[in-house]
């Protein structure tokens, strides 16, 4: 079984996947988008394919150098997808965001699929049994929102999330961890609950590198994987491999 990578450019981490065959293997953390650290990377793993999900500006040479040595596929809204994407601009779509949606189809086929992704923002994603990417709706994300009440206020410290934290903060730094990250959970299961609405029955996957800090607080049953939008890469991979 051959190596394929999965790479993922976020707007706050570069990270890379492994996979034997469809196995998922490790991620690895990229210290910069740079062309020795991509040369270094082709030579460490000797992949056979390589896959790029990119939503920052990155030096263009990085993708000749694995053009050069692998079958490499950008992601774009012109790639080949394991769905449809019904929508007035679908060249304005996220390459993150159809990941996550490919992933969804991958793993639950036929089903209709709501696939949150909390990371610098939170996107919702709402794909029918069809296989038809119908949208879905975006908000800030956790640490936007603790450096947003910083940026915008004169006594506001800027905190990150940790854990435990109250429901009912007794300081500064409690009452901005309760209001983010509870505020967050009851959003999330209330996008949730409108969903239930229209559609009756779905799956609701989420994913994301803040992921942890509220799985514990929602109330809704969920599919939680970190590596959701490397398994909808490689997904993607292979489909323009066929």
């Amino acid at each position: 079984m051959g190596i394929s990578l999965c790479l993922d450019f976020g707007n706050t981490r570069l990270k890379v996947a492994v996979f034997k065959g469809r196995d998922f293997q490790e991620v690895v953390n990229l210290a910069d988008a740079s062309t020795d650290s991509i040369r270094d990377l082709m030579t460490t793993y000797q992949p056979e394919k390589v896959i790029l999900s990119s939503v920052i500006n990155h030096d263009s040479a990085i993708e000749t150098i694995m053009a050069e040595q692998t079958a490499f596929h950008r992601l774009s809204h012109a790639s080949l997808l394991p769905l449809t994407t019904p929508v007035g601009k679908p060249e304005t779509i996220g390459a993150d965001r159809l990941a996550l949606v490919a992933a969804a189809v991958d793993l639950f086929p036929q089903q209709h699929n709501l696939v949150i992704g909390l990371g610098t923002c939170i996107t919702y994603n709402f794909i029918n049994h069809r296989h038809e990417f119908l949208g879905g709706s975006i908000s800030p994300g956790m640490n936007m929102r603790f450096k947003a009440m910083h940026e915008q206020t004169a006594l506001l410290p800027y905190i990150k999330a940790e854990t435990p934290f109250p429901l009912i903060g007794y300081d500064t730094k409690t009452n901005l961890l309760s209001g983010v990250i509870w505020g967050m959970a009851k959003e999330i299961d209330g996008i949730i609950d409108e969903y239930a609405l229209k559609y009756s029955n779905f799956n609701v996957l989420l994913t994301g590198g803040d992921m942890p800090f509220f799985v514990p607080h929602l109330k809704n049953r969920i599919f939680a994987d970190p590596n959701l939008i490397f398994k909808g890469l490689y997904a993607i991979s292979e489909f323009n491999n066929r």
